[in-house]
């Protein structure tokens, strides 16, 4: 009978386990035990009887919150692709409508430009027209009302038929 002092740190060395095992398997076993000078835990252990082998270690079995909680991120996961894929459909159709209008604006644009100068021009056309029916009304020039007259409307006339050939020239 071959009785030892050892620490929990020798005696897991000796059975070729941790040092948590061996301090579980003294308390197990009822051992002996007392403090070393410097602190630290001995334990009395006859070697010739102490037969220990350590249990082949058990497979863990899943922990069933673990193995709930994996499948529903599997779930949500597919979810979440479905989702994506869902919203990337939307974002497609809706960039298509937003590149139609786009260019129903450029072309809205260029019709407005172009509404723009033809209104100017017409404005500035009356305008002129205007100082020739105002300069009949009140024939400033001198001279003959009547030949006076014919001659204003002779330009005039000149005038309304060059605008209306720009006008279907466009």
């Amino acid at each position: 009978m071959c009785v030892a002092l050892l620490t929990y740190a020798d005696l897991s060395a000796r059975l070729n386990i941790s040092r948590e095992a061996a301090r579980s398997l003294a308390r197990r076993r009822l051992l002996p035990r007392s403090r070393s000078d410097d602190g630290k835990a001995l334990v009395s252990v006859d070697l010739a009887e102490l037969r220990y082998t350590p249990r082949p270690r058990r497979a863990r079995r899943a922990d069933p919150i673990a193995a709930s909680m994996a499948r529903i991120e599997a779930v949500k996961t597919e979810a979440f692709k479905a989702e994506i894929a869902r919203l990337e459909d939307v974002a497609t159709a809706y960039r298509a409508v937003f590149e139609r209008e786009r260019e129903r604006a450029d072309r809205l644009a260029v019709e407005l430009q172009q509404a723009t100068a033809e209104t100017m021009a017409a404005n500035a056309w009356a305008a002129r027209l205007e100082d020739e029916v105002t300069a009949l009304r009140s024939d400033r020039r001198g001279g003959s009302i009547a030949g006076h007259a014919a001659r204003r409307l002779g330009h005039l006339a000149a005038a309304i038929v060059k605008a209306d050939r720009a006008a279907r020239a466009r």
